[in-house]
């Protein structure tokens, strides 16, 4: 049985969103499922697919938290 874990920024996709919508995540179900059947012939009814959605102040790269580093690359 495949445990599939999905994180994504809670941020949204376009301008205005705070979250990935349910359709979208819909879709990112169906997809992910679908591509375990076709890789790994692993049944639909078998596969588990969990998303979390991570806060913007919960993650970071380049050493800084993401607004800061955004904010000296001007890109946010």
């Amino acid at each position: 049985m495949p445990i599939v874990t999905i994180q994504v920024t809670r941020e949204g996709s376009g301008p205005g969103r705070n979250s990935v919508t349910a359709s979208e995540k819909a879709a990112l179900i169906k997809g992910v499922s679908e591509l375990l059947r076709d890789v790994l012939n692993k049944p639909l009814e078998s596969t588990y697919v969990v998303i979390e959605e991570v806060e913007l102040d919960n993650w970071g790269w380049g050493g800084l938290p993401t607004a800061e580093y955004r904010k000296q690359r001007g890109t946010g």
